[in-house]
């Protein structure tokens, strides 16, 4: 349930107000605006009577939210959310109008590799990097990442280029690794891993928390609200491509949900078009749509060597197919208004 409050209301009337519930056993969410100010009141609220709340004399308003999401949904929390990382001529924020695109390859696989990359991506605009240091794939076979190692081969980078990190937590344990990482990855395998996501809303950093290969936009912001009743409210959502009947692609990419999500969500959306359809042609050509349709942002794997690469090759830009890209997109977001 949400309950409006004229814009008269003092700050001492609200917090009054507050108290008043989580007396009564309420959490009460916060979320204040520039023509409004919104109080979510979180517990069992089923039984509360909206036209006797409606009858106190700072109340504008009462509605119900009939979603299960409750502080991811734009009821809650009318404006947009704007998640900022970083800091000074470094600082990155998603959700206010400017695209930012995080690049980087797959896996780290060397400190010259990741470096290299880095300093290529930051040179055509990308804003963050990204590099997966620890790998959930298929086969227990494949390439699982260098680890701990490869965490520090990306603060290498970042001390070289200023790139804010973004990378994987696949396990709990492995987060005293993660100290100087800017923005946490729950990866589309562990997007219901409730476990991990309670910890995450312990956590002091923003997540990025990629779509499911089966979920649906319900269990996707399902997921991000087990973050945000956890205490983190800064979430990046990310479409990534679902599985389908079809195989002619990796994954689907779906456009469609990112105005869905922005219409039923506040939090920001971003799009992987690499992992959505695993093949190099096809990359630009989704990014251009994603951007198209609103999304806040773009992750895209870059690497300098893609035919000897030891995770997704077949996926990744060449630094120099990834510079033109990026012009391109500066050139649709214009359309739009937005800038990259």
């Amino acid at each position: 349930m949400i309950v409006i409050l004229k814009k008269s209301v003092t700050d001492a009337q609200t917090q009054d107000f507050i108290n008043q519930w989580k007396e009564r056993g309420y959490d009460v969410h916060v979320s204040k605006g520039a023509e409004m100010t919104i109080l979510g009141l979180l517990g069992d609220t089923s039984k509360l009577d909206a036209e006797s709340i409606a009858a106190y004399p700072i109340v504008e308003g009462v509605r119900r939210v009939t979603e299960p999401y409750k502080m991811a949904s734009r009821m809650f929390h009318p404006d947009n959310t704007v998640v900022t990382v970083g800091s000074g001529e470094h600082a990155v924020s998603f959700g206010n109008g400017i695209i930012p695109v995080i690049a980087g390859p797959c896996s780290v696989e060397s400190e010259a590799q990741v470096v290299a990359i880095a300093q290529a991506v930051k040179k055509s605009g990308a804003r963050l990097l990204r590099g997966g240091a620890f790998k959930p794939r298929t086969s227990p076979y494949a390439f699982q990442g260098l680890g701990a190692q490869g965490l520090a081969f990306l603060e290498t980078a970042k001390k070289e280029t200023g790139l804010p990190i973004v990378t994987e937590l696949m396990d709990i344990r492995h987060i005293n690794y993660f100290d100087n990482v800017d923005i946490i990855q729950i990866g589309a395998r562990n997007m219901q891993n409730f476990d991990l996501l309670k910890e995450m809303g312990k956590v002091d950093k923003p997540i990025l928390l990629k779509r499911g290969m089966a979920a649906t936009v319900k269990e996707l912001l399902m997921s991000a609200e087990y973050i945000m009743a956890s205490g983190n409210e800064n979430v990046i959502l990310c479409e990534r491509g679902i599985r389908t009947f079809d195989s002619y692609t990796r994954n689907c990419l779906d456009v469609s949900v990112i105005p869905y999500l922005k219409k039923a969500s506040h939090l920001p959306v971003i799009i992987d078009p690499s992992h959505a359809c695993g093949m190099r042609w096809m990359v630009g050509t989704l990014a251009k749509a994603g951007v198209a349709c609103g999304c806040d942002g773009l992750i895209i794997e870059v690497h300098n060597d893609p035919k000897n690469a030891l995770c997704d090759g077949e996926q990744s830009l060449h630094p120099d197919e990834f510079d033109s890209l990026v012009k391109t997109l500066k050139r649709v977001a214009a359309v739009d208004e937005r800038s990259m």
